[in-house]
């Protein structure tokens, strides 16, 4: 990265799922993305709350992932009202509360969790 280019988009991955999550960071960073990511949501909440991210994204495919996952997001909104947080699956899921920003539909499609991911972080520009 040169001394003009503005540093890169942090995003934090939270992914119960370890041959997904490595997968996923894999193809951010490819896409020059910075990525923290762990499998558990309570370390996800802790990386939250200590560091400002450009976008968290909880993966929310199994079973239990969403009433689990909505509660994080509760708890990071309640702490950081301003950090962008969005849902991933790769199947079609309902949000009936204000958490999250937006649910990103990849049917493991790379490109489309990667455009998710770009439009998520231009509308919080």
């Amino acid at each position: 990265m040169s001394a003009d280019s503005p540093p890169p988009p942090i995003l934090l991955h939270i992914c119960g799922r370890d041959t997904i999550l490595g997968l996923r960071d894999q193809i951010f960073r490819m896409h020059g993305y910075e990525v923290d990511s762990t499998v558990s949501l309570d370390d996800g909440l802790k990386l939250a709350l200590t560091r400002k991210y450009s976008l968290v994204i909880i993966d929310v495919e199994g079973d239990g992932r969403i009433p689990a996952a909505e509660k994080v997001c509760t708890q990071i909104k309640e702490h950081r009202p301003d950090q962008e947080v969005v849902f991933i699956c790769n199947y079609r899921v309902s949000v009936h509360t204000d958490c999250p920003k937006d649910v990103i539909r990849s049917e493991f499609n790379p490109q489309a969790m990667i455009d998710g991911v770009k439009a998520a972080l231009k509308d919080k520009s």
